[in-house]
């Protein structure tokens, strides 16, 4: 069932299927819902309300917002689950990661669990000697930057290339989905607005979250030297006790499409603990 909830003017686009306690959805930047397309039914199956959610300036959501802020985003998230009713366990992916974070310490009523997917939740560095001993990191860097400041689609379709080290099944039909979402006039530039906002905003309410929080973290993805450390650093800024890391071995950013099953297999006992049912 395909849904839309108007804030300020603009809409929000999201997928709901299945009944039970409710489970949001949030994709990355230059992305859409359609990236959960093997996790959400699983989800579902599993006894699960699933909203699936574009958020704002990507997939179906409308353009011409304010911001594209990971506060921004937050705010849409508490939206919809306030709209939908609560409590809710949200998985974040990239952007969306910091975007729940701010959501969970904002709406503690609301939010009883996160699962943060390769989340840019911290205030970030550029460090050069990262840049030249670690090739990915620096190839993924290089064309991430051509991407922000020139709009390339062929910059970020590179960038898709590295982030999933080993392509989903239907990936040329998705990648095709994906140039063609990116090429509508404005989907670009809402996508280069993202790139350009800093996850200082999430990073300044790690601390403020009191729920559960399971962040996963591909061992080859190419947004940190070290994706590993990144996601340690994370759980040292969450409250003590509050977060658990993992790191699948071989993924790259996109755990939730290159790797769907173990993804499940993480999530469904995270959900067990953090949104029991009735």
């Amino acid at each position: 069932m395909i849904e839309q909830l108007t804030i300020d003017g603009n809409t929000i686009t999201y997928d709901l299927t299945g009944d039970g306690p409710l489970v949001v959805l949030a994709h990355g930047m230059g992305d859409s819902r359609h990236s959960y397309r093997f996790v959400a039914p699983a989800l579902a199956a599993a006894g699960y309300r699933v909203a699936n959610v574009d958020i704002r300036g990507c997939g179906d959501s409308s353009l011409g917002w304010d911001g594209y802020s990971r506060t921004d985003i937050a705010g849409d998230l508490v939206a919809v689950v306030g709209h939908l009713g609560g409590p809710t366990v949200i998985v974040g992916q990239s952007i969306s990661g910091g975007a729940a974070t701010i959501a969970a310490a904002q709406a503690p009523e609301l939010i009883s669990g996160l699962v943060e997917l390769a989340p840019f939740t911290r205030k970030q560095s550029v460090p050069l000697g990262a840049l030249l001993r670690a090739g990915r990191y620096r190839s993924g860097s290089l064309r991430l930057m051509r991407a922000m400041l020139f709009g390339s689609l062929s910059a970020w379709t590179g960038y898709l290339d590295l982030a999933y080290p080993e392509k989903p099944s239907d990936w040329p039909a998705e990648l095709a989905r994906i140039e063609t979402k990116l090429s509508e006039p404005g989907r670009m530039k809402a996508f280069q607005a993202m790139t350009r906002t800093s996850p200082v905003d999430a990073g300044m309410q790690l601390a403020h979250v009191s729920c559960p929080v399971l962040v996963v973290q591909g061992s080859l993805d190419p947004d940190w030297a070290d994706p590993r450390e990144e996601g340690e650093k994370i759980i040292a800024d969450l409250p003590a006790g509050v977060g658990e890391l993992v790191v699948l071995d071989g993924v790259g950013h996109y755990p939730h499409a290159q790797s769907p099953d173990e993804v499940i297999a993480l999530v469904l006992p995270f959900l067990a603990r953090a949104l029991p049912r009735a």
